[in-house]
């Protein structure tokens, strides 16, 4: 009989492409990982893994039998979600992740709302780059992932995914109070061509959009500075350090030094959960869809 946590380990492994990088998606030290796949070993009589330089790869045996396991890892869910269902209500585990200014602005209210409607659902939340959500909701790492795009960049969605809108943030343009424009009502992105800009790092999802976008308008943006959180950028644009595209999810009091003012045509990211299609039966996910959805009502309205 194979054992299904064995075969959960074997999955991971192949879905990771090593076993360091599978015992962090496992949240489990390397050593257990590897106690798993001997023992897995031992039940099949078959080399499941072969060293290959410093890290291993699957054999022919290992590709096979990870093969079945993600058939059999889905048949479970599946089940899982269905007797979820049919009892009706919200319990257990369930795995969140979120874009830091949704995990600010959206998360603690959600999930205090969680907390209070269904006791009995644990629900955890890690923040994570759109990115990097969106693969791990599609390998089960976790259930649910706040993600984001922009009106003229969506973000890649592979098939087997479900969607629900949370709320569309607007975004401004944050600025020092002393800069020419702070004192206008509406701005265009263009009359900022000969600024610095402060952006998220590069490589980030949020960063490709701001320099598609503004090469898109003819400006090549000078660059000047980095930074991955919003406040780490409004404190750089208040010392006088540059201007940034400032979204309102999450952003907190602007700091004295600060100017944000509207952009004349709206700029806008659209903030949404995915969830896996096959767990979409599952009262937990549908519960915290809701709850982030009334969590962006409030921060729009």
């Amino acid at each position: 009989m194979l054992n299904l946590e064995r075969l959960r380990t074997l999955n991971a492994v192949a879905r990771h492409g090593s076993v360091s990088a599978a015992a962090d998606g496992l949240h489990v030290t390397t050593s257990a990982v590897s106690q798993q796949l001997a023992k897995l070993e031992r039940e099949t009589g078959q080399q499941l893994l072969a060293k290959q330089g410093r890290g291993v790869r699957l054999t022919d045996a290992g590709r096979l039998l990870a093969d079945h396991a993600s058939r059999i890892l889905s048949q479970v869910e599946l089940a899982q979600a269905d007797l979820e269902a049919q009892r009706g209500q919200a319990v257990g585990e369930l795995l969140l992740g979120a874009f830091p200014t949704a995990a600010r602005g959206l998360f603690p209210a959600a999930l205090a709302a969680l907390r209070r409607a269904h006791p009995q659902l644990r629900a955890r939340l890690e923040e994570m780059e759109p990115q990097e959500a969106v693969p791990q909701v599609v390998r089960g790492d976790i259930d649910v992932a706040v993600v984001l795009d922009w009106d003229n960049k969506p973000l890649p969605m592979p098939d087997g995914l479900a969607k629900a809108p949370v709320l569309d943030d607007i975004a401004d343009v944050a600025m020092p109070v002393d800069h020419p424009l702070a004192g206008r009502e509406e701005v265009d992105l263009e009359e900022f061509a000969d600024d610095d800009w402060v952006s998220w790092p590069r490589g980030e999802f949020c960063h490709d959009w701001l320099m598609l976008t503004l090469r898109g308008k003819g400006i090549e943006p000078r660059i000047s500075h980095m930074a991955e959180e919003h406040h780490t950028q409004l404190a750089l644009i208040a010392a006088g350090l540059g201007v940034a595209v400032a979204p309102r999810l999450g952003r907190g009091p602007v700091p004295e030094g600060v100017r944000v003012v509207p952009v004349r045509h709206t700029v806008r990211r659209h903030v949404y959960a995915i969830w896996r299609a096959d767990a979409d039966r599952r009262p937990s996910i549908r519960a915290a869809v809701e709850a982030l959805r009334l969590a962006g009502e409030k921060v729009a309205g």
